[in-house]
C-alpha cells in the first residue's frame, strides 16, 4: 500500500513584503536618533512593539540601531511603551 501523499506547504499571506532595499543603506543622509520620533514611529506597530526586519525591510545592522533609539526614546517619555495611548497622541 502506497503512502499517503502530503500537500505542499502553503505559504502564508497575510503580510505586506517590503522591499527588501535597507532605507539607511541608500540614502546616507538619514540620521538614526531617538529624539527623531517621526522616523521611530513608522518602527512601531499599532501595539507598541518594534517592527521586525522582515516588516521594515532595514537590513540587521541598522535594526539593531532602530531598536536601540526606539528604547531610549521610550525611557525617557518620548515614544509610549504600549499601543493603548497611541491613538491619543498622535
Amino acid at each position: 500500500m502506497p503512502a499517503p501523499t502530503r500537500r505542499p506547504f502553503k505559504r502564508r499571506t497575510n503580510f505586506y513584503e517590503r522591499p527588501k532595499d535597507c532605507q539607511f543603506c541608500t540614502d546616507k543622509n538619514v540620521v538614526i536618533d531617538y529624539k527623531n520620533t517621526e522616523l521611530l514611529k513608522r518602527y512601531i506597530s499599532e501595539e507598541g512593539k518594534i517592527r521586525p526586519r522582515r516588516q521594515t525591510g532595514a537590513c540587521a545592522r541598522h535594526q539593531r540601531t532602530v531598536a536601540g533609539e526606539i528604547k531610549r526614546a521610550r525611557h525617557i517619555a518620548l515614544l509610549p511603551y504600549t499601543g493603548k495611548y497611541w491613538e491619543e497622541s498622535r
